[in-house]
């Protein structure tokens, strides 16, 4: 898709082979997991995917000072009549709670805007997530229904996911100095 997307605290880049360790390390973190594990795929297969993803999808390593502190995927549509594309993220909770996570979504929402096209982002957190939730409202992101029996947990469970979706004009811009 394209090389670094540079943010205000935060810098995208293509996920390498290099972080395979570094995103085994945050996928496998207990507060991540509860939201990322696949009761049936071990995290290094995982791992393996966002590495090599399905045509249309992009996975960026998401640094901050040199570090990489979580990951993020962009999934595009490309059919001209559903251009728009869809966004996941996980910031290790050691860099959680700093405004991180919040500038790489806004950097990839902006980014998939003006950049790749696109006319609407969806986001699809655990409809119990409610960190998540607050922090892809605080950004603009609308709710948009509940899918019910969305996702298998770790423990093998099925719980419901949130559907929400953002348009351009939505997008709440950074503040002057953040």
């Amino acid at each position: 898709m394209t090389g670094l997307i540079p943010g205000s605290r935060v810098r995208l880049r293509p996920a390498a082979a290099a972080d395979a360790a570094r995103f085994e390390e945050i996928l496998s973190h207990p507060d991540i997991a509860r939201w990322w594990a696949d009761a049936e795929e071990p995290v290094a297969d995982q791992v393996s995917y966002l590495l090599d993803p399905d045509e249309g999808t992009t996975t960026y390593a998401v640094e901050h000072d040199d570090v990489v502190v979580g990951i993020e995927l962009a999934f595009e549509e490309a059919d001209p009549q559903y251009r728009h594309a869809g966004i996941d993220i996980a910031i290790h909770p050691d860099w959680q709670g700093r405004g991180l996570g919040t500038d790489a979504i806004r950097t990839l929402a902006e980014h998939l805007f003006t950049v790749r096209g696109h006319h609407r982002l969806v986001i699809d957190p655990a409809a119990d997530n409610k960190s998540a939730i607050q922090l892809y409202q605080s950004l603009g992101f609308q709710p948009v229904g509940r899918m019910r029996a969305y996702e298998r947990g770790p423990d093998g469970s099925w719980h419901d996911g949130l559907l929400m979706d953002l348009l351009a004009e939505d997008l709440v811009p950074a503040l002057a100095g953040s």
